[in-house]
């Protein structure tokens, strides 16, 4: 990202997409148990992987949405995970290549998912996929992603019901920054909040120099804070998570100039934990990964609050030892933590119990 940033500054190129090209630069590992398929849904690129060994009937299905706050993050990045989640879970798994920032603002993200995950839920008999049992997945911005489109999804009748969601360290919301993980772990890599407000003010076309005020949260009237605090307030976290010296910052008077700029930016936004009690009853049910060390942890409680309150059935996973990106370490060899390997467990053990 450093590197990246020279580039932007000599106007060479943006950083996000110097990152993404050098992400992109190592050759695909192939897993000879795996059929991996390019292919284009319209304009949007998908990679379909499919298990080698024929089966007598369809297998789950497996939409998958990659993170990295729309600003890194690829088809590349993901492969690894894909194929791990094909092979070890006997299923059929849809990547999407979806556009993304600096180019492609809001909602260009989330509709390339959209158009993307209807037409595979279209197209199940070609791919052998049981339409009982497909799910959405996705990490950070993709859990996001794969939330809201359940929720977009509710009601249709013209395709197969998703069968469950299943988010990692998903985002989930950015109006409220001042919870306990955003300060306890707002320096951790992979995700600091600074980058996480970078990520955000990108996706909303807001100017980065708003970053200190969104963080005082004082670009938000009262009367908002109010309406969402049911939903977004401290009380609704168990007490373990916020005894590392948490402390609430208290909300200064209305930037109204912030105000105007970043609610304009945010109108029609549409964030899966602040939705409706009406939408979020309809959804299926959920596994929740969290991890100990992630600025996101408190996202995944908070929704994993909503979804009980709501009579939808959730299987949580937190690992206590995980950060934000850690499944990405999957299999790169030097840089390998085990608690990737856990989460992938978890994941596939749940697909299986479908």
């Amino acid at each position: 990202m450093g590197q990246g940033k020279i580039f932007e500054t000599l106007r060479i190129c943006s950083m996000p997409e110097f990152v993404r090209f050098m992400h992109d630069l190592p050759p695909l590992k192939k897993d000879p148990a795996v059929v991996v398929t390019d292919l284009r849904f319209g304009t949007i690129p998908v990679k379909l992987y499919q298990p080698k060994a024929s089966s007598l009937t369809p297998r789950p299905g497996i939409v998958f949405y990659h993170g990295g706050g729309a600003i890194v993050g690829s088809l590349k990045t993901h492969h690894n995970i894909c194929c791990l989640l094909c092979k070890e879970s006997d299923s059929v798994v849809l990547s999407v290549g979806y556009r993304m920032m600096p180019k492609h603002k809001n909602p260009v993200a989330k509709t390339d998912n959209l158009v993307a995950t209807i037409h595979f839920l279209k197209s199940l008999n070609a791919y052998g996929v049981d339409p009982a049992r497909v799910v959405v997945c996705g990490d950070s911005i993709g859990g996001g992603i794969a939330a809201l489109i359940c929720q977009e999804l509710r009601n249709r009748q013209d395709l197969p019901k998703i069968r469950a969601q299943i988010l990692i360290y998903a985002t989930l919301q950015g109006l409220d920054l001042d919870l306990p993980s955003y300060h306890q772990n707002k320096n951790v890599p992979l995700l600091s909040l600074s980058f996480a407000i970078y990520c955000w003010c990108q996706y909303l076309n807001i100017h980065p120099s708003w970053e200190s005020t969104m963080l005082k949260g004082n670009y938000l009237p009262i009367e908002l804070k109010e309406k969402y605090k049911k939903w977004l307030g401290p009380e609704n976290i168990p007490e373990r998570f916020k005894q590392q010296g948490y402390r609430q910052v208290p909300q200064g008077p209305l930037n109204e100039e912030a105000h105007l700029e970043i609610s304009l930016a945010m109108e029609g936004i549409v964030t899966p934990l602040l939705v409706e009690d009406d939408v979020i009853a309809q959804v299926p049910e959920a596994c929740i990964v969290s991890c100990e060390y992630d600025i996101l942890r408190d996202d995944s409680l908070l929704y994993k609050k909503r979804l009980e309150d709501m009579g939808v059935p959730v299987t949580w996973h937190h690992m206590e030892d995980g950060f934000h990106g850690v499944l990405s370490s999957s299999q790169m060899g030097f840089f390998y933590f085990s608690c990737s390997t856990r989460i992938l467990n978890v994941v596939v053990n749940f697909i299986k119990g479908l």
